[in-house]
């Protein structure tokens, strides 16, 4: 099944919504969804090279679930396919602590930017979009971030990171594991409650193996993807964006999710899932590369 470009738009609650009232709240919301801005900003940055932007990432930790794909097809656009195999397809949910995220070019002056939490939820595409030369991308269904100055400067200057800010945001280490809550308040983010505990176990369940040959697999194709499509507000219209990763491997650690206070309204409208696969990133390089806009027809 496929839908329109709106439809999915307002499936997907990615119109921007404020946590908390008051009028800096309702200007961040309006600026936020002005179509006058996105598109100002679109003609202006046409002219110049994209602005890379570098990131020295921490603590990323990925919760990884089988789902039914025909559950998730209707969000895939049309003209791209939904990664598969035998019906089945890979929801991920990763979340990390920025490092001094700005511009590449600014080199050690970059330090004067702050670090905000992120969390991405995204599904997996059998291949890039046509006529761009990577293959490995995924597509983004959520972002959020703690920062009220970069969830805003996210959604002014980028299509890519349509990004909302959560009421509370927390991903910190805990005991032998991490904790992550995000709690929209009255906002758009995605709620999720959730406590990783640090594993031994470099292995697979059934239901994975079915789709890979070994843990090492799984983690390599969870991790190393290379661009990312997202909606945005214009009719077959997609946002394009290029990334660089390079994930040391060998020190990935595996980790199980903690079924107890596990929260996530989203997930369980996605409809049946598998145990999780979950482990985490100690440290990475993050540069973004790329943004374009691409149309399908």
């Amino acid at each position: 099944m496929v839908v329109e470009q709106e439809q999915t738009l307002d499936l997907l609650g990615n119109k921007f919504q404020s946590p908390r009232k008051g009028p800096i709240h309702r200007l961040t919301a309006a600026l936020s969804n002005s179509k006058l801005i996105a598109r100002s900003r679109r003609k202006f940055t046409s002219f110049f090279p994209f602005l890379k932007l570098r990131s020295d990432v921490k603590d990323v930790v990925y919760m990884n679930w089988i789902l039914e794909a025909d559950k998730v097809r209707h969000f895939v656009p049309d003209g791209l396919e939904l990664w598969e195999k035998d019906g089945k397809t890979l929801f991920t949910i990763l979340t990390y602590r920025h490092g001094s995220f700005g511009p590449s070019f600014l080199g050690p002056l970059r330090r004067i930017f702050f670090s905000p939490l992120q969390s991405n939820w995204r599904l997996y595409l059998k291949s890039a979009p046509p006529n761009v030369t990577q293959g490995s991308t995924v597509l983004f269904l959520k972002n959020s971030m703690s920062s009220h100055l970069y969830a805003l400067g996210t959604r002014v200057f980028s299509d890519v990171l349509a990004t909302h800010l959560p009421r509370k945001f927390i991903h910190k280490k805990k005991e032998d594991g991490f904790e992550t809550r995000i709690f929209p308040g009255k906002g758009s983010a995605p709620e999720l409650n959730c406590f990783v505990e640090a594993s031994d176990k470099k292995t697979i369940d059934k239901e994975f193996s079915k789709l890979f040959d070994s843990w090492g697999d799984a983690v390599d194709f969870l991790s190393f993807q290379d661009a990312a499509v997202s909606y945005t507000d214009r009719d077959s219209i997609f946002a394009f964006s290029e990334i660089e990763l390079p994930i040391d491997t060998a020190t990935i650690q595996p980790f199980e999710l903690q079924s107890e206070g596990f929260l996530c309204p989203m997930l369980d409208g996605l409809g049946p899932r598998s145990e999780p696969m979950c482990y985490r990133i100690p440290k990475v390089r993050f540069l973004a590369t790329s943004e374009t806009l691409i149309k399908f027809d």
